[in-house]
């Protein structure tokens, strides 16, 4: 490698001595720029004039509200059950059988009337039965005709020898007299004995047949009371070879059709009641002993059902019947029957048709009824007073549909406040009047919009749903 020569060397170092020099410039001049730019601003935010300010406005809310008065509430109860049948049959076979006739209405669903006859099993075999029960009853009642005749002739029978036998006893007294005077012999008292033996056994005889025949007698009696049992139970299964409807009813099921061979404890038809149809609800633990507590007894207390069906709902009147017997815990609470009396229910409902129950429920003494959605926190309202809302102190007694019942601070004619406001507080400005809003086409000819006036905007509130 070559050596560097002196002149290089010297090169080399002056060089070096210009770039430090003009390293200097291109750092210091960045900075006093910067440096100028933030004295600048600062000049300038310290000599900047004060911009005029608008005076805050109040902002004016537009409110509803109702005005407190103090009543006696009876708050409704609203809940939901479902309709059932108060009364079912199911109509079975008791005789065994083929079915020979059947009621052309007999369908599911079709309606019947009480006594109408349903289905007819054959008949034959149970008229045949009859008969001969009736025969046979003939037969004993005719023995037993001949039997109180035996007896009555063995009684005359027994009369006249008791007649026969005090005759040959006052012979026999006699001829023991005579015997003594010699006018009769021995053997004329012994033969006088002998007759009076003779009347005695014949008495003992003809009583000994009565009581025979008294025995029997009883026997045949019991006999005839047990054939007329038959009668009975032949004409009887007779008479169940005809099914009929014991209510006014609706078939529910049917299985009778003609030449099945139905046998005894068969269903044939089942049935329901359409003049004994129920509502079924429950009432919760709370409002159940809300109702226990009054004086008035919840059987009897009247209720309205509503069922939702169409454009127009139907409503019907009921009456609280009983009360379940025991807790539903899977409902969680206690089911209670009201039993519809209105006529019309047995053409239009059917049972599984879910309902709406209204029943009173608790009297509340001396209250204010307001919108639910006039409470706050549930513990206070606003009312209105020049202007401004104040606050009031009050009580939830109870809840009413959309409607609270209140006691508490407030005073008669009081103006509450009903309107939902997010910033509601007290001293908050509102009025009732709603301002006047023209369309775009009724603007003024001459092109001059509306003054605002600046003292005060308006504003409204946002609707929030209360929570009980």
């Amino acid at each position: 490698m070559k050596p560097l020569e002196i002149d290089d060397v010297r090169t080399v170092k002056i060089h070096k001595k210009r770039s430090l020099w003009w390293a200097i410039p291109q750092t210091i001049v960045p900075i006093a720029v910067i440096a100028l730019a933030v004295f600048g601003a600062k000049f300038l935010v310290a000599t900047k004039k004060d911009v005029p300010q608008r005076p805050p406005r109040e902002q004016v809310y537009i409110i509803d509200s109702v005005k407190a008065a103090y009543a006696d509430h009876r708050p409704a109860i609203q809940v939901y059950g479902s309709v059932v049948a108060g009364q079912t049959v199911d109509l079975r076979a008791l005789v065994a059988g083929e079915v020979v006739a059947s009621n052309p209405a007999l369908k599911v669903g079709a309606r019947v009337s009480k006594g109408d006859e349903l289905l007819t099993i054959d008949r034959f075999n149970y008229e045949g039965a009859v008969t001969e029960a009736r025969a046979n009853l003939a037969e004993v009642r005719a023995s037993l005709a001949e039997r109180e005749a035996l007896i009555q002739v063995e009684e005359g029978d027994i009369v006249r020898s008791r007649e026969q036998l005090e005759l040959a006893k006052k012979d026999l007294a006699r001829a023991e007299k005579l015997l003594a005077s010699g006018n009769v012999t021995p053997r004329g008292v012994d033969e006088r004995r002998l007759v009076l033996s003779q009347r005695e056994q014949s008495l003992e005889r003809s009583q000994n047949k009565v009581r025979a025949e008294k025995a029997t007698l009883e026997r045949q009696r019991v006999t005839l009371a047990r054939l007329e049992w038959r009668l009975e139970q032949a004409e009887r299964n007779l008479r169940d070879t005809v099914l009929k409807a014991p209510f006014d009813g609706v078939v529910m099921s049917e299985s009778a059709d003609l030449g099945r061979l139905l046998n005894v404890n068969d269903v044939a038809v089942s049935l329901y009641d359409v003049n004994y149809l129920e509502v079924r609800f429950t009432l919760s633990d709370f409002k159940y002993g809300q109702l226990l507590g009054e004086n008035e007894s919840l059987i009897g207390r009247k209720v309205s059902v509503t069922w939702n069906v169409g454009e127009e709902p139907a409503r019907y009147e009921a009456v609280i019947d009983r009360v379940g017997a025991e807790i539903n815990t899977q409902r969680g609470g206690v089911d209670v029957f009201a039993r519809i009396v209105d006529e019309r229910a047995g053409d239009e409902l059917r049972p599984g048709a879910f309902v709406q129950v209204s029943l009173p429920g608790r009297e509340f003494p001396h209250t204010v009824r307001l919108p639910e959605t006039a409470v706050y926190g549930g513990d206070h309202v606003f009312i209105v007073k020049e202007g401004r809302l104040e606050r009031r102190e009050v009580s939830v007694a109870a809840y009413d549909d959309d409607a609270v019942l209140v006691t508490g601070s407030l005073d008669w004619g009081d103006d509450v406040l009903t309107t939902r406001i997010a910033e509601v507080g007290e001293g908050l400005r509102v009025r009732g009047e709603k301002l006047d809003k023209q369309p775009k086409s009724a603007a003024p000819s001459d092109g001059a919009k509306k003054p605002v006036r600046p003292s005060e905007t308006v504003g409204g509130g946002n609707t929030m749903d209360s929570m009980r």
